[in-house]
């Protein structure tokens, strides 16, 4: 499964040298990771409210290859891999107009009750696996 969000740097999301702060990816991601599963299932505030589960990040990684400056337009490509339990979203991060490979990186996530105890992921969401 793949899903493109486009985001705009802002101002606030760079260093003193003009690049994208580095953690700024992670919001990238998590940008790109929303509208994903909202496109696909339903929002995360859904799935809390309704459903009584979270989302924790249980591992990550980024790896920057070009950067991005003010006001670039990039997008945000993810996958998402359904491994047994844990959900495991690959990005990759382009420039908008220009497809130059800005960076890739991943985060892994688990079903988990709003007290952190790992839950089994909703067979409505694994319906969305079968075919």
């Amino acid at each position: 499964m793949t899903a493109v969000a486009r985001v705009r740097v802002r101002y606030a999301e760079t260093d003193a040298m003009g690049w994208v702060y580095y953690a700024c990816y992670y919001h990238y991601f998590e940008v790109a990771r929303s509208e994903m599963i909202r496109g696909l299932w339903k929002s995360y505030r859904r799935i809390e409210d309704e459903d009584g589960l979270r989302l924790p990040v249980i591992e990550s990684g980024c790896k920057y290859v070009s950067g991005a400056r003010y006001e670039d337009e990039l997008d945000i490509e993810t996958e998402l891999h359904l491994q047994g339990a844990r959900l495991r979203f690959q990005y990759t991060v382009r420039q908008a107009l220009t497809s130059e490979l800005v960076s890739t990186g991943f985060t892994v996530h688990c079903f988990a009750s709003h007290d952190g105890r790992p839950k089994r992921a909703p067979s409505a969401f694994l319906m969305l696996f079968a075919e």
